[in-house]
């Protein structure tokens, strides 16, 4: 590549990949092989997604945090150029409302400090208790019940549905409605109108709940919430977006982190005595940052666009030109994880990850996440020191098609 920066060479427009790239037939748990070639010869380069249209796609980790933390780079997603998930998603930009998810600063400032509250690391570290509880009662049912077990349906999918539903004051028996809709509403081809059918009943949900809290609040954080629509500060539709992003984000993320784990630690089994024979929880905790890294959650990138022109890695990105940050490419650069396809629990960057992304977008419920995930994994397996899966690891149903990669269903035994 020339020093000088290009943009869109048009003499590589006719070789533009498709995105997103398929992962390798029993490689579950590296990034697609065509990527791994792209990040390679051109770590900002071009690809093809479902419009026609060609945004950059960004691996390196140092450029993804440069992007991140310009300010010149958006998640407005009403810009023109924005390279939206899928038809669905693009369709239904004029009914979402502006929230953190969606807006720049300052106001993307305001939306922020409001949502932030009840996920502060103290408040997250008071709810260890709570979270130890559940993760155990989940495992007395399972290891009560008939083997094998589930291990998704048992413990990945129910314990961070119930500790988000009770900490944002949502009916843990209305699960099934959202965690169903909600998996609809992130699959890679989704028709325009299943998005908006997911989206609408969601969005109503979230609505009557706000307005419910409103008038009776109780003691968590979808009343807090509530209580800057009657202050004026906020109106009913962007409470219930912001509720709504914080229901499914708090769910969907951490459930597919652990039943995604769970395969990966099984595969190293020297790694997996890392965390079942260790009280340490820094070593615990270093164990969830380097699984974090190792596993790609996010499947198909952060979308960004570009406000005005940027330099960076020997190109320009044009203003109004679409952004992939990929995030999993990013976790596997060899200039900040040394040998960065080994999954080594005591790596000691490992926290460098760029999982919860970078800058003032990263991940609001971050802390609560990796609470989760120390507690999770290291009882699981302290539990059950012969876990093992029930099925051939190639029968494992992977959620290739879906925008949070995972597994479907992970049969264990013991």
């Amino acid at each position: 590549m020339s020093d000088a920066p290009t943009g869109a060479a048009t003499g590589r427009e006719a070789q533009v990949p498709e995105w997103p790239m398929p992962r390798a037939e029993g490689c579950p748990f590296d990034p697609p092989p065509a990527l791994r070639e792209l990040t390679a010869e051109q770590p900002l380069a071009k690809v093809r997604i479902w419009d026609g249209s060609t945004p950059w796609i960004v691996t390196g980790h140092a450029a993804q945090r440069a992007l991140l933390s310009d300010p010149r780079v958006s998640v407005d997603e009403r810009l023109p150029g924005f390279p939206h998930w899928h038809e669905g998603m693009a369709a239904a930009v004029a009914y979402r409302p502006r929230s953190v998810f969606n807006s720049d600063a300052p106001e993307h400032t305001g939306f922020r400090r409001i949502m932030t509250g009840p996920f502060t690391l103290k408040r997250v570290e008071a709810l260890r208790p709570s979270i130890q509880k559940i993760t155990d009662g989940l495992i007395d049912k399972m290891l009560s019940g008939p083997k094998p077990a589930d291990l998704v349906q048992a413990l990945a999918l129910p314990l961070p549905t119930l500790m988000i539903s009770e900490l944002l004051g949502v009916p843990y028996e209305d699960h099934d409605f959202f965690q169903d809709n909600a998996s609809r509403g992130i699959a890679h081809d989704v028709s325009v109108e299943e998005t908006m059918r997911t989206f609408g009943a969601l969005n109503e949900y979230l609505v009557r709940l706000v307005e419910k809290k409103a008038a009776e609040p109780a003691d968590d954080a979808l009343s807090d919430i509530a209580a800057r629509v009657t202050a004026g500060d906020i109106t009913v539709s962007e409470a219930a977006m912001m509720g709504l992003g914080l229901l499914i984000a708090g769910h969907e993320t951490s459930a597919n982190m652990i039943g995604l784990a769970v395969p990966a630690l099984l595969e190293h089994p020297e790694q997996l005595a890392i965390l079942r024979d260790t009280d340490d929880p820094k070593v615990v905790a270093g164990a969830v940052e380097e699984l974090l890294r190792y596993l790609g959650i996010i499947h198909g990138g952060q979308r960004r666009i570009a406000k005005e022109d940027i330099e960076i890695g020997g190109e320009v990105i044009r203003a109004g030109e679409g952004i992939i940050i990929e995030l999993f490419s990013a976790n596997r650069d060899a200039d900040v994880f040394p040998e960065p396809d080994l999954l080594d629990l005591r790596r000691v960057n490992a926290r460098q990850h760029n999982a919860f992304g970078f800058g003032i977008h990263q991940c609001v419920g971050q802390q609560l996440a990796r609470v989760e995930l120390q507690i999770v994994y290291g009882t699981l397996l302290r539990r059950i020191p012969t876990l093992a899966l029930a099925t051939p690891s190639d029968r494992i149903e992977f959620k290739h098609d879906r925008l949070a990669y995972g597994v479907y269903t992970l049969p264990v035994t013991w």
